[in-house]
């Protein structure tokens, strides 16, 4: 029982920190939704790295080194520490200045404002809302799935509970850890908005750092070492080889064109929130900087686990149990496995609360406020929000549990790669005078055709290349830039008060 009192604890310890920020919360719809503007540079990068490194990060990423071996950590460690830097300055910064300058709080209002077009608006909610949820789902599925490896059978003894969870043969059940950290994530959101959640991701990601570090260490020691580690894992054919078939192993398509995917940070709705927090521009500085240490000091560890765990766990281990396993049968000690799986509940919940609370926000200012006679109160609007809020997140728990069997890093990868599509969106409006509205409702429409079609024939969120190997994500991308560039070449550039308006 000593790791559910550390998990227990833990989620006291998140929810009391995060509420305490409800002492600083100055009841407007401002502070609500962007904390009025006012976070700092260390806050800034613990929020942003936090938001980004989720379940997908930790669970997924040792469970596909697990299924395909080292060569994940090229997947995308080593090039989202790079890219995801670049978005941040390139991107980032940007969006802040003119975020600051006309008050938006949300991307569409950027993009209405941009291309002089509610409709874009319009078709862009839904458009963001249906990828923001798989991104939820994998939080919610990742969590169930950790607590099932840490609570379920060891060999041939019953999990912890095996009275009471007798279907789960005593682990915890998937429902009841979805139902958990749905309500936990929603009492602080609701609370306190963006400003809880910058403080529960500062919170959040120093916990899973420190853990997963802890983690490393702990499970390599175990295994004699980190020569011994890697010598017992070495005769899997799924560390060093390429299989026929392609299931094991990456190709060098595969490692070129997933390079497409970390670009989805420039699109991620919550992400842009986040950003719109900012004190000034300065405290991006310390983002962009240290972003890709941190991701190395996350995913370095996740991944050799998985590598290693090949020589630990059968071949048909379930991969989002992986880590959470490794921990379990190897350190063994209940307290040190709650403070692991402890860590792993951090980096997810410290993207459910931005997903979550950037829902609200763009239903409540995109959609009901947006041309609305009616003046609501700061009362009413966080009304409205709240109530989408929870909305959201009932529909993603019970989808969770309806999909609980996905593959939370392949699940993961879909939502990324329908973000990082809708680059070339931002990327002309920010840079390219010459981009219309007409390029900009063409580029969306063949994005959302194109990946729908990739994400059907996956099976609906399986792995799936083309062509020997490509990402669908390099096809949908170039797709949508041809699109914005070939339709605003043939269309009536856009007004020239508009274009002074951003470009000045």
């Amino acid at each position: 029982m000593a790791t559910i009192w550390i998990i227990i604890t833990y989620l006291g310890a998140l929810l009391a920190f995060a509420m305490g920020s409800k002492l600083f919360f100055r009841g407007t719809s401002a502070d609500y939704f962007v904390a009025s503007r006012s976070i700092g540079p260390f806050m800034l990068l613990m929020s942003v790295f936090g938001t980004t490194m989720t379940a997908f990060a930790l669970v997924g990423s040792t469970g596909k080194a697990f299924e395909r071996g080292i060569g994940t950590y090229g997947l995308m460690a080593s090039s989202s520490g790079l890219i995801h830097a670049a978005c941040f300055f390139l991107i980032g910064i940007k969006l802040w200045s003119i975020g600051k300058r006309y008050g938006y709080v949300t991307q569409i209002q950027f993009f209405r404002g941009r291309f002089d077009s509610n409709g874009l608006g319009y078709l862009l909610f839904p458009v963001l809302v249906l990828l923001v949820i798989p991104y939820l789902l994998i939080g919610v599925i990742g969590a169930a799935k950790t607590m099932i490896g840490v609570t379920g059978p060891k060999g041939p003894n019953p999990g912890m509970f095996p009275e009471l969870f007798a279907g789960t043969n005593g682990a915890v059940p998937a429902w009841l850890t979805g139902l958990v950290v749905c309500l936990v994530v929603l009492c602080y959101i609701f609370a306190g908005g963006s400003r809880a959640a910058a403080w529960a991701n500062t919170f959040q990601t120093l916990v899973f750092m420190v853990m997963g570090i802890l983690a490393f260490y702990l499970i390599s020691q175990k295994l004699g070492g980190l020569s011994a580690a890697i010598e017992q894992a070495k005769d899997s054919h799924k560390v060093r080889t390429l299989s026929e078939n392609g299931e094991v192993g990456v190709s060098q398509l595969m490692f070129a064109t997933y390079m497409f995917i970390p670009l989805s940070v420039g699109m991620f709705p919550h992400l842009f929130q986040h950003w719109l927090t900012a004190k000034s521009a300065k405290a991006f500085k310390l983002t962009v900087i240290a972003h890709p240490i941190c991701i190395m000091i996350v995913w370095v560890p996740c991944v050799l686990i998985g590598v290693w765990a090949t020589g630990v766990l059968p071949e048909d281990a379930i991969s989002g149990a992986v880590l959470a396993k490794m921990v379990g049968i190897l350190v063994k000690d209940p307290v040190i496995v709650g403070l692991v799986t402890a860590g792993i509940l951090a980096a997810i919940m410290s993207s459910l609360d931005s997903q979550f609370l950037c829902l609200g926000t763009i239903f409540t200012n995109d959609i009901v406020l947006h041309n609305s006679r009616k003046d609501f109160t700061d009362r009413q609007i966080l009304l409205m929000a709240r109530g989408f809020v929870v909305g959201i997140v009932a529909l993603t728990y019970i989808l969770s549990l309806v999909l609980f069997k996905k593959n939370v890093f392949d699940l993961a990868v879909w939502c990324f790669s329908g973000f990082a599509a809708l680059t070339p969106l931002v990327l002309a409006a920010l840079y390219w005078r010459r981009a219309t509205k007409a390029g900009a409702y063409a580029c969306v429409l063949t994005v959302v055709v194109t990946w729908f079609i990739f994400f059907a024939m996956s099976g609906f969120g399986g792995e799936y290349t083309v062509l020997g190997g490509v990402m669908p994500v390099a096809i949908c991308w170039l797709a949508g830039a041809v699109a914005m560039v070939g339709v605003s070449l043939v269309t009536t550039p856009p007004d020239e008060a508009t274009v002074a308006k951003f470009f000045h």
